[in-house]
């Protein structure tokens, strides 16, 4: 039996309550409970203690970040998060510094991460629609979901953490269709878990 740590990185703003990324958490949670998993759920616009959190990424054997697009990152309160949890998981919870050593300073930057065998998702609802993505003529210039992520790919490959496919459910705002993102999300869901 396989334990997922899930981490809801909405922060809650009049306009955005978070219903939708909630949604998306109480799906995953009971399509993968069912699935056999263990399951544990982090909210940090909700507060947080480091320790437990650092305990629960050494718990997990998938960590699913479920997540707004806020201003093209992540909310600030999983920012706070991850500045925290993560620069006190650098003392060998999540990695030892930085990889390098003082006998080769200029080498294996990134490469000290003590999660290998840990897998990670991310699951974000994005305002754009999904065709300001991956066209040269559109906003992103051509650019994909992930290459917009690409911060969060690099801090999970920090700490020796394997990818798996991300999620995106796109024009949430102005032309939301929660039903079919949901459909689309249990198949996400049923093939990579």
């Amino acid at each position: 039996m396989s334990n997922v740590l899930i981490i809801n990185a909405h922060h809650h703003y009049p306009f955005s309550p978070g219903n939708l990324n909630q949604s998306f958490v109480d799906k995953a949670q009971t399509l993968l409970a069912n699935k056999g998993y263990n399951i544990q759920i982090s909210k940090p616009s909700e507060g947080f203690d480091v320790e437990a959190a650092l305990a629960q990424h050494q718990w997990a054997d998938i960590v699913l970040v479920q997540m707004p697009l806020n201003w093209m990152g992540v909310p600030w309160s999983f920012k706070k998060y991850m500045d925290e949890v993560y620069t006190a998981g650098m003392g060998g919870a999540l990695c030892h510094g930085d990889g390098r050593s003082a006998d080769a300073p200029q080498k294996n930057y990134g490469r000290g991460g003590t999660l290998g065998g840990t897998r990670y998702m991310l699951s974000v609802t994005a305002n754009a629609p999904l065709q300001a993505f991956n066209d040269p003529e559109e906003f992103f210039d051509g650019h994909s979901i992930d290459d917009l992520l690409m911060p969060m790919h690099m801090n999970f490959k920090f700490f020796d953490m394997t990818p798996m496919p991300t999620f995106s459910a796109f024009d949430v705002m102005k032309n939301a269709q929660p039903e079919a993102d949901f459909a689309r999300f249990q198949d996400h869901l049923e093939t990579h878990f």
